[in-house]
C-alpha cells in the first residue's frame, strides 16, 4: 500500500523534473594580476671616497658592469665586495680584452680599433698604526 502511495503523487508543476544546478562559477576569465615582482636594488652600495670594512659589499650586477680592482673581490652572481679596510676609489681605465676568447669576440666585435674603457672599484688600504714594539731574540 505504501508503494502505491507514492506512485500517485504528482509534481505540481512541470518545471520541478527540469532543474539544473550550475556546476561552475561564473567567474569569467583572470590574468596573472597578482604576480609582484621585488625589486632587486642592483647598483652602487658604497660611492667614491667612502670607507669601508673587510667584506663589505660595494656593488650588485647582473652583468659585468663594474670590475674589481687593487683589494676587491667578486662573487659568483657579480658581487663586488671589500677584501681589506680602507677608502673606495673607482676609476675608468682602458680595457685590453682577450680578442680571441669567443664571448669577446661575440660581444666586442666591431669594435677592435676602438679603445674600450671600464669601470674599476679598486680599495686603497688604511695605512697601519706604526706602533710596533721591537724585541731582542736571545
Amino acid at each position: 500500500m505504501s508503494w502505491n502511495f507514492f506512485m500517485t503523487i504528482k509534481p505540481l508543476s512541470p518545471f520541478v523534473d527540469i532543474v539544473r544546478h550550475a556546476s561552475k562559477k561564473t567567474g569569467g576569465s583572470t590574468r596573472n594580476t597578482n604576480c609582484k615582482v621585488k625589486p632587486k636594488h642592483r647598483g652602487w652600495k658604497v660611492q667614491d671616497g667612502h670607507t669601508v670594512q673587510a667584506g663589505h659589499i660595494l656593488a650588485t650586477q647582473r652583468n659585468l658592469r663594474f670590475h674589481p680592482g687593487l683589494n676587491v673581490g667578486m662573487g659568483r652572481n657579480g658581487t663586488l665586495f671589500a677584501m681589506e679596510p680602507g677608502k673606495v676609489v673607482v676609476t675608468c681605465e682602458k680595457f685590453e680584452p682577450n680578442w680571441e676568447h669567443t664571448w669577446v669576440q661575440r660581444i666586442y666585435s666591431g669594435r677592435g680599433d676602438q679603445v674600450i674603457f671600464k669601470k674599476y672599484f679598486n680599495i686603497i688600504p688604511k695605512p697601519q698604526h706604526n706602533r710596533f714594539k721591537l724585541i731582542e731574540e736571545m
